[in-house]
C-alpha cells in the first residue's frame, strides 16, 4: 500500500535576511525554524533542508541495512547510522556520506560489505538522491 507524508514550510522576507518554519504534519513532531543562514553558514539551533535530508537519509539506510540483513540471515546487536549531507550555495546538494557502524555475529566481512552497499543502493532515499555522489563507510565492530 502507498503511503503519503506531508509537510510545509513558510518564509517571510528575503533570502539572505528572511525566516521561516518547517512543519513536519503527518507525524505531528514539530516544528522547526529555517533560515539562509542556518542553511550556508551555522546551524546556531535551526535547521535545514540539507538536515532534513540527511535525517530521511540516515533512517531510510538504516531501515533497508536492517531488512538486508535480515534476508541474508543474519541479526545485528545494534545498527548505528548517519548522514551528512553536504551543500554549496550556487551549486546545490552534493554528496551524502552514510556511515554505519554495528556488531553483529557470525558474519563475514565479505557479507557485511555486500548487504552495506546493497542498503545504500536499495535505499529509496538513496534512490530519490541519484543525482549526487553517496559514499559509505562501514565498521563492523567486534
Amino acid at each position: 500500500m502507498a503511503t503519503t507524508r506531508n509537510a510545509h514550510a513558510g518564509w517571510i522576507g528575503d533570502l539572505p535576511t528572511g525566516a521561516g518554519q518547517v512543519s513536519l504534519d503527518s507525524s505531528g513532531a514539530g516544528s522547526f525554524d529555517v533560515t539562509w543562514k542556518a542553511r550556508a553558514e551555522a546551524a546556531e539551533g535551526k535547521t535545514s533542508p540539507e538536515e532534513l535530508i540527511a535525517a530521511a537519509h540516515a533512517s531510510c539506510f538504516a531501515m533497508a541495512f536492517s531488512n538486508e540483513l535480515s534476508e541474508a540471515g543474519h541479526a545485528a546487536d545494534y545498527v548505528n547510522t548517519s548522514a551528512a549531507v553536504t551543500f554549496v550555495p550556487g551549486t546545490g546538494i552534493t554528496t551524502s556520506h552514510l556511515t554505519l557502524a554495528t556488531r553483529i555475529p557470525g558474519i563475514s566481512q565479505e557479507d557485511f560489505e555486500r548487504i552495506a552497499n546493497g542498503a545504500k543502493a536499495g535505499c529509496p532515499v538513496s534512490a530519490a538522491l541519484a543525482g549526487i555522489e553517496i559514499t559509505l563507510e562501514a565498521t563492523l565492530d567486534a
